[in-house]
């Protein structure tokens, strides 16, 4: 004990002169002189990579050594969150990351396949403090004793699963098993579909395959970013410590209906409206929609013109549009051709008529009298204004709320499932993100004004940088001249740089880190992409997904028994084979680690009522305790004391209910933590089966299961790691009222009672 506590003082010393180091090797880049350009750049570069370093210092400080591996040829390594090094010439490794191929043994060896190791030891630690050494024998011919020997390997494990929960996913380097190592390690490229029950540790394993490739493919994934997407605010936040602990950063987490810069989807849909969204029919209707707004005029339209009427007929109207659409560019792309089109046939009426000889001759105007009159219709507002109720610039935004206002394209069920008659003005809806990102795939982004206005801004920029250096030069040659020597072989700023290179100068660069530019960006391409409850998500979302990731690197993680969305896949094939075919690799994880036998047992007659063939995944640990059930007529009031009894237990408690319910629920637990995204290190939070998803708290409370669908139901059931009760004013579910102790009320009616 007394040796390690001594190596972990040491690494804290060397981490703290790693922090010194990184702080000062920004400072030394400040340049004296602030016009500096190579001092700037200078600067720049090393404030980006000195902050994430000291990012790193500050994930890996709690915790920052976990293990030690001893090898059978003297070898001896310590493992921790992040790699540290002396200070000495050789960079000699004091710690290595846990990431690294040779810290593989502590995740995979057995006393049967001891890959090399005499024995792999535990360190469990509070701060820089030793608390707990726990060493595996893996070469049963050493000799060798420490006294922290122990016979059960899975002891460190289970004590983790055993502790309370801070509301706070934390990581699973210390105790990482075999199967999810060869998860987190599997290679980069391609679609991996992790498949679990809940439990299974799923979605902590793809956060620490997120860490890893981002730590082997480091140069590649931090330049793309990683995309995590989760199915709702509060389960976000719940996984949100678990890679800055890992010491990463470049990576955006987001709902589905945060995928779409600029919009907020606050609003809610109906189920029916909902599955209507998210079909792939949606796609075929919008694009239809799109073509309906390329429209031709009735008959002919009289454009007034200072050398005449100008007519817009039908025929050159749909001559136009044809050779637009030819061009297979985005609506507002294709505009400009069909614009040029129409300025050209205008243009050709017009010479027609003002060049015509009376005598049957060629026509009178020249080459420059032409270009005069086409130059006069193409600025003429009237013309654009006539081209543009034919062929209209418009914005995702406006296509989709005008859609929504009169659904066409559609059979009469759907769209009336999905008719807004106000549009979007109560605002967006998840399931209206994917149907924006399509529309903005349909209609393109017509840069052109933009990159003007960037250049003319530029020019100004150039240009001031000119007038400073001929000022600078004016002021030199007045200098020499009145010294009257040979001193004008001096450079002056005008020899050592032009205008263009000065004004690149005065650009301020952009210090956001890639997760931060990709938010913004609609079109980033990242470099790989982790999909949580991948299940529940709409054909419409993955279109919107594979857009954001071309390689078709992907790690989906889920589990189709627990499918709840009415729009959702649920089928890993349903939701690849448009996109990838059959190229793809499954792996399932089958071992419970967060819910004990006796609430696992009554949970999965829930899903086996519906399928009886259906197997839940095995759990590993057993607390004794098995959930407990009450009926009710005063359902807040017995939530109210059933809250009061489970908390005074460790740790946090959820009462999960019916959306129906909340209103008198809140009313009852006016400490509970409440809404889109509660905060989860409360003690009590009062959340529906949804956002329940992915979550796990110490007890957990079910309110009217009755209420509940089958995959709802079983997502409520399974979020407990101690303690499951159920409050109930009807008769629970066929399954439920098997397995669990009733409880009744009590004579004086204080509460209930065994």
């Amino acid at each position: 004990m007394r040796r390690e506590q001594e190596f972990t003082d040491l690494l804290y010393d060397r981490l703290a002169e790693m922090r010194y180091g990184a702080v000062t090797a920004v400072r030394e880049t400040l340049p004296r002189d602030g016009n500096h350009a190579q001092a700037r750049l200078e600067r720049d570069v090393s404030v980006v990579e000195q902050s994430a370093l000291l990012a790193a210092l500050d994930a890996g400080e709690n915790g920052l050594c976990f293990g030690r591996l001893v090898f059978r040829d003297g070898r001896d390594h310590h493992i921790g969150r992040i790699g540290i090094r002396r200070d000495d010439p050789d960079r000699t490794p004091l710690v290595l990351d846990w990431r690294a191929e040779v810290a593989r043994p502590f995740y995979l060896a057995t006393g049967h396949t001891p890959m090399g190791l005499r024995r792999r030891r535990h360190i469990s630690a509070r701060g820089r403090r030793i608390t707990g050494l726990h060493d595996e024998i893996l070469d049963l011919t050493d000799t060798v004793r420490t006294g922290h020997e122990g016979s059960d390997a899975d002891a460190v494990l289970l004590a983790a699963l055993d502790a309370a929960r801070t509301g706070r996913m934390h990581d699973i380097v210390q105790t990482i098993q075999a199967d999810q190592d060869g998860i987190i390690r599997a290679p980069h490229r391609g679609v991996l579909v992790v498949e679990g029950g809940p439990g299974t540790g799923k979605t902590v394993v793809a956060l620490h395959r997120a860490a890893y490739l981002l730590y082997a493919h480091r140069e590649q994934l931090a330049r793309r970013a990683v995309l995590i997407v989760g199915p709702n605010p509060a389960f976000l936040g719940y996984i949100s410590e678990v890679l800055p602990s890992l010491g990463e950063t470049g990576v955006l987490l987001a709902t589905p209906g945060e995928l779409f810069p600029g919009v907020t989807a606050t609003a809610t849909d109906t189920p029916e409206a909902a599955a209507v969204k998210g079909g792939l029919a949606m796609a075929d209707a919008l694009a239809r929609f799109v073509r309906d707004r390329q429209t031709l005029p009735h008959g002919e339209t009289v454009i007034e013109h200072d050398e005449g009427e100008l007519r817009l007929t039908e025929e050159m109207a749909d001559e136009a549009r044809r050779q637009a659409r030819e061009t297979r560019l985005p609506h507002n792309l294709a505009r400009p051709h069909f614009t040029f089109r129409l300025i050209d046939a205008l243009t050709a009426q017009l010479v027609d008529r003002l060049g015509a000889d009376p005598y049957g001759g060629p026509n009178l105007l020249g080459p420059d009298d032409i270009a005069q009159l086409g130059k006069a219709i193409a600025t003429s507002p009237e013309v654009h204004g006539a081209i543009g109720e034919l062929w209209p610039v418009l914005t995702p935004q406006e296509l989709v709320a005008d859609f929504l206002t009169e659904p066409v394209h559609l059979p009469e069920a759907e769209a009336a499932a999905i008719r807004r008659p106000d549009g979007a003005a109560g605002g967006w809806t998840p399931a209206d993100i994917p149907l924006l990102d399509e529309a903005a795939e349909l209609l393109g982004e017509d840069d052109a004004a933009a990159r003007a206005a960037a250049e003319a801004e530029r020019q100004k920029l150039i240009d001031y940088a000119q007038g400073v250096l001929d000022l600078s030069y004016g002021s030199r040659t007045q200098e020499f001249e009145d010294r009257d020597d040979e001193e004008s072989e001096v450079l002056a700023a005008h020899d050592l740089v032009d205008a263009e290179h000065l004004a690149d100068r005065q650009e301020e660069a952009d210090h956001r880190s890639a997760a931060e530019r990709a938010a913004a960006d609609r079109t980033w391409a990242f470099g790989h992409i982790i999909v949580d409850e991948a299940q529940e998500l709409s054909p419409m979302v993955w279109r919107l997904l594979m857009r954001r990731c071309p390689t078709r690197s992907m790690t989906l993680v889920g589990d189709p028994a627990q499918t709840a969305e009415p729009g959702g896949c649920g089928s890993w094939e349903k939701i690849l084979t448009p996109y990838v075919d059959d190229r793809w690799h499954h792996v399932r994880l089958g071992v419970n680690y967060r819910t004990p036998t006796e609430i696992m047992e009554v949970a999965a007659r829930v899903p086996r009522s519906v399928d009886p063939a259906f197997r839940p995944p095995r759990s590993i640990r057993s607390t004794g305790t098995a959930p407990w059930a009450h009926r009710t007529d005063d359902l807040p009031g017995a939530v109210a004391e059933a809250v009061a009894r489970e908390s005074a237990g460790t740790g946090r408690l959820a009462v999960i209910a019916p959306r129906s319910c909340h209103q008198a629920l809140r009313a009852a637990l006016p400490d509970a933590s409440v809404g889109a995204s509660p905060d989860l290190t409360s003690p009590v939070v009062l959340i529906d089966p949804r956002q329940a998803k992915g979550l796990e708290f110490d007890a957990v409370i079910v309110a009217e299961p009755h209420e509940l669908g089958t995959s709802d139901l079983y997502v409520a059931l399974t979020r407990a790691t101690q303690r499951l009760g159920l409050v109930h004013t009807r008769p629970l579910p066929a399954g439920l009222d098997e397995g669990v102790e009733v409880l009744l009320p009590s004579p004086d009616g204080a509460g209930p009672v065994q």
